[in-house]
């Protein structure tokens, strides 16, 4: 746990901002109105969203009014705002193959995630196929079939164009005959055109249940730390189009305002389970809440 703690609070602590520096200059002060005013304004540039900000500020009030020693201001807003997550559940894997659907907006990092994803399993001992059924871009799959064949990961791809589902269901096919443990599939992620977005999601779902009951067993999400409250706004508008089990947060490592992670599990409820944190195979590690909350709050 402390190699983890460590590895997670490092982006947070090269950030030119320090909320929790800014807090015990903050409340140095009476927690009179515009103590408050000022509170709710540095959680919000934090990116821990305008409901958590105003629920946190609201539930400091009334906690001061019982416990005025502002040395027990920021140990309070820590345990309310670790109280919102869920303790983390280590996913066990189905019967081979295990599938899981990543979706998310280009550039959002989901290639090198599922790169990452598959290396970590492959670490475990377990086999890994890859479908890359992004093919919309021929850019999406050529990415995804380099970075495979760095981890000696076989891959199902097909011509730019082709029917995404054909590609699942020949991917699906492959890991049966391999007797692959997972099969992790890329898929499109142009939010422009929702409804074909859509369309292509439900049908590739289809594919899988058919072959697979319960397929796909885990359908993640990868969001960019950088974008912010746009990042919440992607999320919803994934979880309309095919229920999410659960997030990739990518770019903690470039990101200035942490909170946003806050944010998605107070509006959504949808669980980060995975947390990228630089370039290399090993960024990419499971979220704890605690430690999270921690690097949050760090000088």
């Amino acid at each position: 746990m402390l190699q983890f703690f460590k590895k997670l609070i490092r982006p947070f602590s090269k950030m030119r901002w320090a909320i929790g520096a800014k807090l015990r200059a903050l409340f140095a002060r009476p927690l009179d109105r515009a103590t408050c005013d000022a509170l709710e304004q540095l959680l919000y540039e934090a990116d821990l969203g305008p409901k958590v900000t105003a629920d946190l500020v609201e539930a400091l009030r009334i906690h001061a009014k019982e416990h005025p020693d502002p040395a027990g201001f920021i140990p309070f807003l820590k345990t309310e705002i670790r109280a919102l997550f869920p303790e983390r559940k280590v996913s066990s894997l189905t019967s081979p193959p295990h599938v899981i659907l990543v979706t998310g907006v280009n550039g959002s990092g989901k290639t090198t995630s599922i790169i990452k994803l598959a290396h970590r399993y492959q670490q475990e001992g377990k086999s890994v196929l890859l479908a890359a059924a992004d093919t919309f871009r021929a850019a999406a799959s050529q990415q995804l079939a380099t970075w495979a064949e760095r981890i000696q990961a076989p891959i199902i791809r097909s011509q730019t164009g082709s029917d995404p589902a054909a590609v699942v269901f020949d991917a699906l096919n492959s890991a049966k005959t391999r007797k692959s443990d997972l099969l992790i599939i890329d898929t499109a992620g142009r939010l422009q055109n929702k409804t074909a977005l859509m369309q292509e999601l439900a049908k590739m779902r289809r594919v899988l249940t058919q072959q697979v009951p319960g397929a796909p067993h885990e359908t993640l999400l990868i969001l960019d730390a950088t974008m912010g409250q746009n990042a919440l706004d992607q999320a919803r508008a994934f979880h309309q189009f095919t229920p999410i089990t659960g997030i990739i947060l990518t770019k903690l490592d470039g990101s200035a305002k942490g909170g946003i992670a806050v944010a998605i599990q107070k509006e959504l409820g949808i669980p980060i389970l995975w947390v990228g944190t630089g370039e290399t195979m090993e960024d990419l590690i499971p979220f704890d809440p605690a430690s999270y909350v921690d690097a949050l709050f760090n000088d």
